[in-house]
């Protein structure tokens, strides 16, 4: 018989995901003071100044340009480096939906490079053949799943070829990569503040930058009497709060991203996401591929997860199959294609359950079925 569903059966503690967003007592007393000084209906207030100064001490940074989602800020970062329609932007054969979309948005090509082998990162050796072999404008890069990108080598990379770079550090707020900041290394960095993030708003995102001329540009471009993508005086109040402990609940992430890269790896043969010594990630996913899996067993552990309300997910579904209409593929996209096909995305609020538990009951409840519901 089929395994029961979660309206019918109570989740032990031990394997229950967090609820998300948080309900942090200084959240609500944020929204009681942005409610009480009437700053929730200004178009300009104190909230997004306290937000854009918090932001430039965290990463130490002097420019910061707050907007209204992370897909909104690549665009922006785009168009802050110089980017100029009909341009090429590099991007990785797999990569969030939304960042190929931004690249067309400026009237910009996407020219594809692959991934590493089992893993979500761009091949830094095929992103060097694509830079001295053609005129690019920018590279957008993404730092996915739990894994970081190398910063210094990505910078000295495009500082080399003479092409900006634009680091999407979204998932990976506040995370360490070589001492500095994750979205800090690059020519612009891209945080969101979506519903879902690490740093939540609902929506919302931001533009870091060393460069004035980049702050300059977005700036002329977004304010069109007013700003054209904005982020409220709401969001602003609600996000701070949760900076004053983004660190503590980064190491708290990591450590136990640490327990379930070890007891997958050991108890299921999964590959994990991989992190260099001298790195703290955020984990806002913790990415797997479950290896020579067949595919019918990797998507019943996917559909149990999902039946009993487990925040697992599959990931991207990358752009190999997109025409040479919409983009240029430098390199045959393996790799890329392979983790769209075969990738388990745990969300940050899973990551505090016993990991041990967690398989034990999916085991378990996938030996009890007999049938596999999409």
């Amino acid at each position: 018989m089929p395994i029961m569903t979660p309206s019918e059966v109570s989740l032990p503690p031990e394997v229950r995901p967090l609820p998300w967003p948080p309900q942090w007592p200084a959240i609500g007393e944020a929204l009681q003071a942005v409610w009480s000084d009437r700053s929730w209906g200004r178009y300009d207030g104190p909230y997004c100044q306290r937000l854009v100064e918090r932001l430039q001490h965290l990463h130490d940074l002097p420019w910061i340009y707050l907007c209204a989602s992370g897909t909104c800020a690549v665009e922006l970062a785009l168009r802050g480096v110089g980017v100029q329609a009909g341009d090429e932007v590099v991007l990785a054969g797999y990569d969030y939906p939304g960042n190929f979309r931004a690249i067309e948005a400026v009237g910009a090509r996407p020219v594809l490079v692959d991934v590493q082998p089992g893993r979500w990162t761009i091949d830094l050796r095929q992103l060097e053949q694509v830079l001295g072999n053609s005129r690019i404008g920018a590279v957008v890069v993404s730092h996915l799943h739990g894994e970081l990108l190398p910063g210094q080598e990505m910078s000295d990379l495009c500082q080399r070829f003479g092409v900006p770079w634009i680091e999407d550090a979204c998932q990976a707020p506040g995370a360490w990569i070589g001492g500095r900041r994750a979205g800090t290394w690059a020519d612009a960095g891209v945080l969101s503040f979506g519903g879902s993030k690490l740093l939540t708003a609902g929506r919302g995102g931001a533009v870091l930058t060393r460069h004035q001329a980049v702050w300059q540009r977005i700036k002329i471009f977004a304010e069109r009497g007013n700003a054209a993508f904005p982020l409220s005086e709401l969001q602003a109040a609600v996000l701070l709060p949760q900076l004053d402990r983004l660190d503590e609940q980064n190491r708290t992430r990591c450590r136990q991203a640490l327990l379930w890269k070890t007891t997958l790896e050991t108890e299921l043969g999964w590959q994990v996401a991989r992190w260099a010594d001298g790195t703290c990630p955020s984990f806002y996913k913790l990415g797997v591929q479950p290896g020579a899996m067949p595919a019918d067993e990797f998507e019943h552990w996917l559909v149990s997860a999902r039946r009993w309300g487990f925040p697992w997910g599959a990931g991207f579904r990358g752009f190999a199959r997109r025409t040479t209409r919409r983009c240029r593929q430098a390199f045959a996209l393996v790799h890329s294609q392979a983790a769209a096909d075969r990738t388990i995305l745990i969300d940050h609020t899973h990551l505090a359950a016993s990991p041990a538990a967690v398989i034990n009951f999916l085991r378990q409840s996938m030996k009890n079925s007999t049938v596999i519901d999409s």
